[in-house]
Parts: C-alpha cells; sequence; structure tokens
C-alpha cells in the first residue's frame, strides 16, 4: 500500500528546499527577497511548527504570523520541515486517529484528527508556496515549480532538479 501522507511529508521538504534555493540564488546574484514573499513563507513554516507543537502536546516557538528574513526562514525550515516529514512516514493508525483539541490563533477551539493535521499542514503549505511564487513574480524575480508532480518526476530521475 502507498503511505500518501508520508509521500506527502517528503513532497513538502522537497518543495521548501526547491523554494528555498530559489530565493538564495535570487539574493546571491543581487536581488532582493520581496518582503511580501518572505511574510508569506514565514507564515508557511510557522504553521508547521504550529502543528507539530499541537501534535506533539508542545508549546510552538512561534506565532502564525511571526515575520522572518531569509535566514530565519531556513532555520525554523530546518527546526520544522524534516520533522513534520518525520511525522508524516512514521505515525502509525493509532496515531493517525487520534484526535487532538486544540485552540488557534484567534482563541476557537477545535478538535481534530492527527491524519487530518498533517494533510493539511502540506496542503496549507502548498498554497502558500503558490503566494510566493506569485510575490517573487511581482517582486522581479522568476519563480520554482513546486507542484507535487514536479517532485515525483525529480525523484523519479524523469526531469533535472532546479535551482
Amino acid at each position: 500500500m502507498i503511505n500518501t501522507i508520508a509521500k506527502l511529508g517528503a513532497f513538502n521538504v522537497w518543495a521548501n528546499e526547491t523554494l528555498l534555493r530559489r530565493l538564495d540564488s535570487s539574493v546571491a546574484a543581487g536581488k532582493e527577497a520581496p518582503q511580501p514573499a518572505l511574510r508569506l513563507f514565514s507564515h508557511l513554516i510557522n504553521a508547521q511548527c504550529i502543528w507539530i507543537a499541537r501534535i506533539t502536546g508542545t508549546q510552538s516557538p512561534v506565532k502564525v504570523w511571526q515575520e522572518h528574513d531569509l535566514a530565519g526562514i531556513h532555520h525554523w525550515h530546518e527546526q520544522s520541515s524534516e520533522r513534520l516529514r518525520e511525522l508524516c512516514e512514521t505515525t502509525d493508525e493509532a496515531e493517525l486517529t487520534r484526535h487532538i483539541q486544540y485552540t488557534n490563533s484567534q482563541g476557537d477551539a477545535f478538535d481534530s484528527q492527527v491524519s487530518d493535521i498533517l494533510t493539511h499542514a502540506v496542503t496549507h503549505a502548498t498554497y502558500h508556496r503558490g503566494q510566493v511564487a506569485t510575490k517573487m513574480r511581482e517582486g522581479g524575480l522568476e519563480p520554482v515549480n513546486s507542484d507535487f508532480i514536479t517532485y515525483c518526476r525529480e525523484m523519479t530521475g524523469q526531469v533535472e532538479p532546479q535551482l
């Protein structure tokens, strides 16, 4: 059986790293990373940290709309993307069906299943990476293709990795 949640977790790491490489290469070429792109990227990375904290019953080290510079995004990516991937890959059936009670950033209480949270964390990041791409283009930078199928094609050697 294909573990789709595990595959999504690995995709999420790839997509974040692919986008970070493009931002790094743009900055290295003397182009400034657009602030709206960094704000959205910060948010998606922060959300990963927050969801991990909710799943693990710990305190989130970041706030939902806390902004980071590119170095800060790298830091929180290193703290959260691989950890989210590990949760997606190693969580067993009992954990996937466990329900978590939490309060969102507006103070509303919710109850969600871990499998839904993991799926949401990846799809939420995908949504915001698309917004980051738009802000990059508006800021004069060429965005990367961070589509899931592009990830699958790279993993099977059908296409070369992007810069």
